[in-house]
């Protein structure tokens, strides 16, 4: 039992150091996508504690693994594009307005 609220706790300190860093001033879009990526890591964690604990299926854990995977990607690809237009993945190289 309290091995379990451990593990409740070091998930919700790893989210809020991925947040922590995600909103933190990056110059790079590859350290905010790793960010990210690692909120849904400690997110998918906190999620296959809390339904091991509650007895569900893990059904959903790989639904969401799924659905995570599919972001990654997303990502990435957003990542590539933008390396092949821009040819670095600095924010202040691009402007929002111009397509």
């Amino acid at each position: 039992m309290a091995n379990m609220s451990l593990l409740f706790y070091l998930s919700v300190i790893m989210f809020m150091v991925g947040s922590l860093v995600f909103v933190s001033n990056r110059k790079h879009l590859l350290s905010t996508l790793l960010s990210l990526e690692y909120m849904v890591l400690s997110l998918f964690i906190f999620l296959f504690f809390y339904l091991n604990y509650m007895n569900y299926e893990g059904y959903f854990s790989m639904f969401f693994l799924t659905f995570s995977v599919c972001e990654g990607v997303l990502g990435l690809s957003i990542l590539v594009s933008m390396i092949r237009t821009h040819g670095n993945d600095y924010f202040q190289s691009f402007s929002i307005l111009q397509c």
